[in-house]
């Protein structure tokens, strides 16, 4: 049985990083394409101006549509992993904002 959980929450945890990376990379397209520039380019300049853990949090927006649909269909164990990962993704912002 504990297997079993630790199963579900785990993959709970990779799709909740996996949508959290295709909600960064569909910002960072978007936003690329507002400014005509490529998405390498539009990548680049955020490193550069320190403003990637702002995007992070908006990737992670997407978790949310991806807990609440986890919660419909009552498979609490993989809303739980989508929640550490989004926890995951506070502790990557909270580095890169003092280091």
């Amino acid at each position: 049985m504990r297997k079993k959980i630790a199963k579900e929450i785990a993959i709970g945890l990779l799709i909740g990083l996996i949508s959290n990376a295709i909600g960064v990379y569909l910002y960072i397209f978007f936003l690329s394409g507002v400014k005509k520039i490529s998405v390498e380019s539009t990548f680049q300049v955020t490193l550069e101006q320190g403003l990637i853990g702002n995007i992070i949090i908006l990737g992670a927006l997407l978790n949310l549509a991806v807990f609440f649909i986890f919660l419909k269909k009552k498979k609490y164990y993989r809303a739980r992993g989508v929640i550490f990962a989004t926890l995951i993704a506070a502790i990557i912002i909270l580095v890169s904002k003092f280091f």
